[in-house]
């Protein structure tokens, strides 16, 4: 008898806080995936870093070794200073000296990545003047950008996908939700056709040093404003049409990314996935919950007033009621 009670009791509490038990699974779940993802990064890259420590170590020896005049100590700080510029951009190699960072291109492209919060980090501002503009621009440009994404994606979801699937829900009767979720499948199909799969194989193309796997890597990260910074384009030596090369991709990344958003858009409005997303929020009160609370309140202030006022009145009654005609001998209980 007690353990069964003991088990109901349990099935109310769960039922009773459903919500909050989906999103304490799903704080445990993406923890739990954040944790994997560093394992596997790390099972799979430390090797190669390894290798590539020991590799840098060799050449470095070897090359103090063929240079007996060289110290270590001068070698360090000319490598640390070459790696600093190399941080900002400027790279020391011959074959690089030709392609300048801050020309009117190359900052078209910068200011896109960080309006859109991609950031490369490839280039990066060398003066206090230009970092404290970066600052001011990103406060002033991120919610205006967000604001221009928002309004494009809005007016593009009308015409790209409500009015197709109220069109083929009505023109042949099929189940709205249905429609929706064939839809939102060709419209990601296109878009990964259009934006990841052609441009890489462009990009593999004009890329002296990608195949089609860097590419599509490039593409996918820099859509998903990811921006690791590890493959940028146009940045090869003796670019031919650099200027306008940097222009394409500036307008390839802002048309993908509005794509990208359409197409995000479009899966968060499928039936199925707004019942998912409501497991784990709050619930609301109901209006009609709401209204007989608001009503239970009005209900209970106006007794409680009425009451005073009746006591009130009562004990003003009581104080003025005095009997104003002069009691007979008769009803004197004593003479009686």
């Amino acid at each position: 008898m007690l353990p069964s009670l003991a088990s109901n009791s349990c099935v109310r509490l769960i039922q009773s806080h459903k919500s909050t038990w989906c999103f304490v699974s799903l704080v445990l779940g993406y923890v739990l995936y954040l944790v994997f993802g560093a394992i596997v990064f790390s099972s799979v890259e430390l090797p190669y870093e390894d290798v590539l420590r020991q590799e840098l170590r060799t050449i470095k020896k070897q090359f103090l070794q063929e240079n007996e005049c060289l110290s270590e100590e001068r070698l360090e700080r000319f490598l640390k200073k070459a790696l600093d510029a190399s941080n900002y951009g400027v790279s020391i190699l011959n074959n690089a000296s030709a392609n300048w960072n801050w020309d009117f291109t190359s900052a078209l492209f910068f200011a896109s990545t960080v309006l859109s919060t991609t950031g490369y980090g490839h280039t990066a501002p060398l003066s206090d003047g230009g970092k404290a503009f970066c600052i001011i621009y990103s406060v002033i440009g991120i919610p205006f950008t967000l604001l221009f994404l928002t309004a494009v994606v809005q007016r593009i979801m009308v015409f790209s996908t409500r009015r197709p699937v109220m069109y083929i829900h009505r023109r042949w009767g099929l189940s709205k939700p249905l429609v929706a979720i064939g839809h939102a499948t060709v419209l990601a199909t296109l878009a990964v056709s259009c934006f990841f799969l052609i441009p890489a194989a462009i990009f593999s193309a004009l890329e002296e040093n990608w195949n089609f796997l860097e590419s599509f890597y490039f593409c996918f990260i820099s859509l998903s404003t990811i921006g690791l910074g590890d493959y940028v384009p146009g940045e090869a030596a003796n670019q031919r049409f650099r200027e306008l090369y940097k222009v394409g991709i500036t307008v390839y990344l802002i048309l993908g990314l509005i794509v990208m958003l359409v197409v995000l858009e479009t899966f968060c409005e499928l039936q199925q996935l707004k019942q998912l997303r409501k497991m784990f929020y709050l619930k609301k009160e109901k209006p009609q919950d709401r209204l007989a609370i608001l009503e239970h309140d009005h209900l209970s202030f106006t007794t409680v007033s009425n009451r005073a006022t009746l006591y009130s009145e009562g004990k003003i009654q009581s104080f003025i009621s005095v009997p104003t005609h002069p009691s007979s001998p008769n009803d004197d209980p004593m003479i009686q």
